[in-house]
């Protein structure tokens, strides 16, 4: 408190008064310069009292205020009275306490950021192994038609490579909230179709039985294109799911609460313990077996989710598994 200049200058200041009124009051007579005296020592003294008392406060605000800068992990700042020092204290505590949810939200964000990281090297680890491992069997094979198996491989290891990375970035930028999505009338029929489209010579390869059932005129709202990768990403589960002779059933419902779409399949389905986790991204399931690299269904549920959509997946009453994608009205 004795450091404060501005304080310093009111004791020089309170000083000068004091004996001019005391020097006065003598003058008068003994008594009055007695009761003058006395006055001062009694102003002064709970001047001083009340600003130290003032001084203190704005010393806890100070050190909580400390306390954040440092990263500390317990922050609190008392409740003061009402008064010009209770506002600002007041907003001090909003500021320190959005300080710190600003300085927990980064770390966390590092923490993903670290994890996303190891995931995506382990991801694209394994098909590059594989890949020089075939190369190297490649260089030392000089069987016509095995290498040309070899090569076939190679190939569709690095389309799988290029998928993923692909997957990867689009999930990074919609991390990084630099996509705007359109919100544009969608006709579902339309949006049905261009997801399918990619995989119609799959579908058909593999004598997939594809019952579609939408009415027309079935209208959400949204980006055509982010939706349509969502829907491709759900497909590209089922077929995989069901294999050869399987059977994918999509089912739209329109009510005056939401519209649904339905995606149903015959295939094995999902273990109990998965269910919670199927979003999630790089979970690949219980099943160490399983193929894939959990990126789909979580870039599907980022798309829903940011358009205003929910999505949900379970296994079906009669067999296979169901997703249930809903836009509200």
């Amino acid at each position: 408190m004795l450091r404060n200049r501005e304080f310093k200058q009111f004791i020089i200041l309170f000083s000068l008064m004091a004996i001019t009124t005391v020097t006065l009051g003598f003058v008068i007579n003994t008594m009055a310069g007695i009761l003058t005296i006395a006055s001062v020592a009694a102003f002064g003294t709970v001047f001083f009292a009340f600003t130290k008392a003032r001084y203190k406060s704005i010393a806890q605000i100070s050190n909580q205020i400390d306390l954040v800068l440092h990263n500390a992990d317990h922050l609190y700042i008392g409740e003061s009275d009402e008064g010009e020092l209770s506002i600002l204290h007041s907003e001090i505590t909003k500021m320190t306490l959005c300080i710190r949810e600003q300085n927990d939200a980064l770390k966390k964000e590092k923490e993903h950021l670290a994890d996303s990281l190891a995931d995506i090297a382990h991801q694209l680890r394994t098909p590059l192994t594989s890949a020089n491992i075939i190369m190297s069997l490649l260089a030392n094979n000089p069987d016509e038609n095995e290498r040309k198996v070899l090569l076939r491989e190679t190939e569709e290891l690095f389309v799988q490579m290029d998928w993923l990375i692909t997957s990867l970035l689009k999930l990074s930028r919609l991390d990084a909230g630099i996509v705007v999505f359109k919100s544009e009338q969608i006709d579902v029929n339309n949006l049905i179709y261009n997801g399918l489209r990619p995989f119609l010579i799959p579908i058909e390869l593999h004598d997939i039985a594809l019952q579609i059932n939408v009415p027309k005129g079935m209208i959400i709202q949204g980006d055509s294109g982010w939706l349509s990768e969502a829907i491709q990403n759900i497909l590209k589960n089922c077929i995989e799911s069901v294999g050869d002779n399987g059977k994918i059933e999509i089912v739209c419902e329109d009510n005056p609460l939401f519209t649904e779409i339905a995606i149903h399949d015959n295939g094995v389905g999902f273990e109990k313990e998965d269910l919670p986790w199927l979003f999630d991204r790089f979970y690949r399931g219980k099943n160490t077996d399983a193929t894939g690299y959990g990126i789909g269904l979580a870039l599907c549920k980022t798309i829903i989710t940011r358009q205003g959509g929910t999505i949900t997946a379970k296994n079906h009453l009669n067999g296979g598994a169901i997703f249930v994608i809903r836009f509200p009205k």
